[in-house]
């Protein structure tokens, strides 16, 4: 998982993923977006790969990229789990719902 958090700390790649999350584009499509070397990008697209955030399919010379969504999704419940974001919530809607039937009795 440390792979995806590091891949997921720099901008370029975050805004990768944003463009990708609207559908699978070219690495031409994704470089229009950029004002980077394409050696630059090429590395962005090695670490995404890496760590598993993307998938690319290659067409004759033309590579197409994916988001791997549940990779991201894991990625973002470990975070929820390291912060306890989700306990915080159902405590609180528990302790709001006690409120409310209480103040009703």
């Amino acid at each position: 998982m440390t792979d995806v958090y590091k891949a997921l700390a720099h901008p370029a790649r975050r805004k990768i993923l944003s463009l990708l999350r609207e559908r699978a584009r070219s690495a031409g499509e994704i470089a229009e977006a950029f004002d980077l070397a394409k050696p630059t990008l090429s590395g962005h697209f090695n670490i995404l790969r890496e760590a598993g955030l993307v998938t690319a399919e290659r067409h004759g010379t033309t590579l197409i990229y994916r988001l791997n969504v549940s990779v991201l999704e894991d990625a973002l419940a470990g975070l929820m789990d390291l912060f306890r974001l989700g306990e915080e919530r159902t405590e609180e809607a528990a302790a709001q719902s006690s409120a409310a039937a209480w103040r009703k009795s």
